[in-house]
């Protein structure tokens, strides 16, 4: 009913009509039939209802439909629904009690056409997102307040009476909202959960489990239905798969991963050609489509790794027993054998069901260790794979040399390590570096993601693929504007075109000068973010005209749904019509509830890696560091150490000179002194302080902390300005 419906309301001929015209007009006799699609859609925002009772399209009607994306200084921008539409700017007075993440109608109130971005008025709020608030609870005197740890919800929260429960001041706790806010209405609410008091590394990082809602247990009935999954693969389980259990088949993945969901192979053919297995656990034959199963892990989407705990989308049982690839235990796949000649191209391939038994759980140290360093403990313990191993090292960088050259962007970000002692406190943190192990599994998966993408692509199946849109030329003008202040610029061709090749051109020219980082970001920050699709329009990041996520069904799950449609197609050799419908109708909705609990995934991670990181560098307070100007702005410069942590100083806490921002080239100049404080300039910092709530550091410059390589007379530090501007 409800596609009937929007199909007539799509129609290029289409004028808003009420509920009697359009049963009119599509025949449909049952009025309330009729009238309950029309709610539905209504509810979704596909459609609007106007005060005459005419049903409308929102985009014809001026108005948009997405999700708030609120600002700790109280505005807020509307994502569209729509990919690739411009978000809308909102004043905080035109959010009528709107919160972060709530999903609206907004009616554009300015547009494109004058130049500036596009503004708009929330007219209706069609679900909320923030049923439950983590906080921190603080009296004062007969009221309780409840503080957001999400300062994009920038409403304290009202507690009043017997609403608190046993909180006491300080207190982390969850706050189940009562009464929503309205203009000039704060929030109310009753308290639901004490965490734990303000400061304990457990309670701080269950909060953030709580402010992103992450499902920790996992329902009795998936739990019973995974307890009857047996831990070991029967004979009957064999039938129909090839038998791969004598080809040497390796893993490489991190120290303490449980979830091995990928493993490889690779033989010399006797023309000179690469024989590359991709080998992925075959979580489909676990997870059957509309199972309890398979609806959790839809609803979570993804795993969450976070620093003391990993909230998995499938119940341990299956993500570290069956369905991880243990060495030396027989294991069903999906395998994907690819043909590879000298140039790095894939001449053939071909995919099947499998059953494996991995020889060798390998990590990425050890294999660091035995291709770089040529460790001869190591080498001697792992001898029967040494020569597999040079070959994949040589694959890799055949595969990347390809990639790179077709204009593939490389960015080279090393990642936060934390090391936690028993209380689950940081006590330790440091950067784990990309190596040739990596580079290696990395190369290898995107090389399957790819083959896998592009044959159902041909195939013309219903599919979920992994895409990434150029960026906006918006963008793309204030990238310019930073890149400018060294000397690069991003060229667009003789139609406006960007093409990745672009941005990869000033990564390699930035590659390990100092200002590398600052760029890297920038440039990262302008692009707009991958997602899911039902539609393989290409990923720009990776200059790959088809690709997908078919490498990690235990802890992603477009990589378990397209899973499903490979076994069957493999099994059937084609799908029936109504299959094919089917199919067709649940990939858009996979897509977009996947991406959305990646970018929930993503945060978390985020957040609690920050917390980490500031819950560390209180316990170095008045401490002297190391590093490195990372990024400059007219109320300070931010300052990287070596371990990854960014602080501010504040220009307020450079009291020998009074220094001013010259935002043309991104440095902070004394007036008299000459002194200057560009990206890249090494420096010492003392820490001043840290706020672990706000995961913010404070720094100040050492006594000694300036590079007296960087001092210089002001006429020489306008001389060197004036020099890279003409670059």
């Amino acid at each position: 009913m409800t596609e009937k419906i929007l199909e007539y309301m799509m129609g290029h001929a289409y004028r808003p009509m009420t509920a009697g015209e359009l049963g009119e007009a599509l025949a449909i006799g049952d009025l309330g039939r009729l009238e309950s699609g029309l709610d539905e859609l209504e509810r979704q925002g596909c459609i609007v209802k106007n005060r005459r009772g005419r049903y409308g399209i929102p985009q014809r009607m001026n108005l948009r439909v997405g999700r708030i994306d609120g600002h700790r200084r109280g505005f807020a921008f509307l994502v569209p629904d729509e990919p690739g539409e411009q978000d809308v700017f909102i004043l905080s007075e035109d959010l009528n009690g709107a919160m972060h993440n709530d999903r609206v109608i907004v009616r554009l109130y300015r547009h494109l056409a004058d130049g500036r971005k596009r503004e708009g008025k929330v007219i209706r709020i069609l679900s909320r997102a923030n049923e439950r608030v983590v906080g921190t609870y603080e009296q004062n005197g007969g009221l309780g307040f409840v503080v957001p740890d999400d300062r994009r919800i920038w409403h304290d929260i009202l507690v009043t009476g017997q609403a608190g429960g046993e909180a006491r001041n300080n207190d982390r706790v969850v706050v189940e909202i009562t009464r929503w806010p309205g203009p000039r209405r704060s929030p109310e609410g009753r308290i639901v959960e004490i965490l734990g008091a303000k400061g304990d590394p457990a309670a701080d990082v269950l909060a953030i489990v709580r402010k992103y809602q992450l499902p920790e247990a996992f329902p009795a009935e998936v739990m019973k239905e995974a307890e009857n999954i047996p831990l070991a693969v029967g004979e009957h389980e064999l039938a129909g798969r090839r038998d791969l259990r004598a080809l040497i088949t390796v893993t490489i993945d991190g120290e303490d991963a449980k979830d091995l969901d990928d493993a490889v192979s690779l033989e010399r053919l006797p023309g000179g050609n690469y024989r590359l297995g991709v080998h992925i656990a075959d979580v489909s034959h676990y997870v059957r489509e509309g199972s309890g199963l398979d609806q959790e892990a839809c609803r979570r989407g993804t795993s969450v790794y976070l620093p003391d705990r990993v909230i998995p989308m499938l119940p341990p049982r299956l993500s570290n027993g069956i369905c991880s690839l243990n060495a030396n235990e027989d294991r069903l796949a999906v395998t994907c054998f690819m043909e590879i000649d000298e140039t790095g191209a894939v001449v053939g391939y071909e995919f099947c069901r499998s059953v494996i038994r991995v020889r060798e759980r390998l990590t990425y140290n050890a294999v660091r260790q035995i291709l770089e360093e040529h460790d001869p403990g190591l080498s001697n313990r792992y001898n029967r794979h040494i020569e597999m191993l040079e070959s994949m090292k040589d694959l890799c960088l055949l595969l990347r040399q390809k990639r790179l050259l077709r204009g593939a962007i490389d960015f080279d970000f090393p990642e936060a390590v934390v090391t936690l002692d028993d209380a689950g406190r940081a006590v330790g943190i440091g950067r784990r570096e990309r190596s040739i192990a990596e580079m290696i599994i990395e190369e290898f998966m995107i090389a399957a993601n790819e083959t896998v993408a592009k044959h159902f692509c041909f195939l013309d199946v219903p599919f979920l693929y992994r895409v990434h849109e150029k960026p906006d030329l918006d963008d793309i003008q204030e990238l310019n504007e930073f890149l400018g202040a060294f000397g690069y610029r991003i060229r667009a061709g003789g139609k406006g075109e960007i093409s990745p090749g672009d941005f990869q051109r000033i990564v390699e020219k930035v590659k390990g000068r100092p200002e590398e980082k600052a760029v890297t970001m920038t440039m990262l920050r302008a692009m707009k973010h991958a997602r899911y699709a039902p539609e393989a329009i290409g990923h720009f990041g990776l200059a790959a005209r088809y690709y997908t996520h078919f490498t990690s069904p235990i802890r992603r799950y477009p990589d378990l749904a397209i899973h499903r449609i490979i076994c069957e197609t493999l099994e059937k050799g084609s799908l029936p019509p109504a299959r094919l419908k089917q199919l067709e109708g649940m990939m858009p909705a996979y897509a977009q509830q996947s991406s959305l609990r990646e970018r929930v995934a993503e945060e978390a991670e985020r957040e609690s890696i920050d917390l980490k990181k500031a819950e560390y560098m209180s316990g170095h307070i008045g401490e002297v560091f190391r590093g490195v100007i990372s990024g400059v702005k007219s109320f300070g410069f931010f300052v990287e150490l070596d371990n990854t942590v960014e602080g501010l100083v504040h220009v307020s806490t450079l009291d020998d000179d009074y220094y001013r921002y010259d935002d043309r080239h991104l440095v902070l100049a004394g007036e008299h002194t000459g002194q200057t404080f560009r990206i890249g300039d090494e420096v010492k910092v003392r820490v001043a302080g840290v706020n672990i709530d706000e995961r913010r550091v404070d720094f100040e410059l050492a006594p000694d902390g300036i590079n007296t390589r960087r001092r210089r007379k002001k006429s020489a530090a306008n001389k060197s300005a004036g020099h890279r501007q003409k670059r």
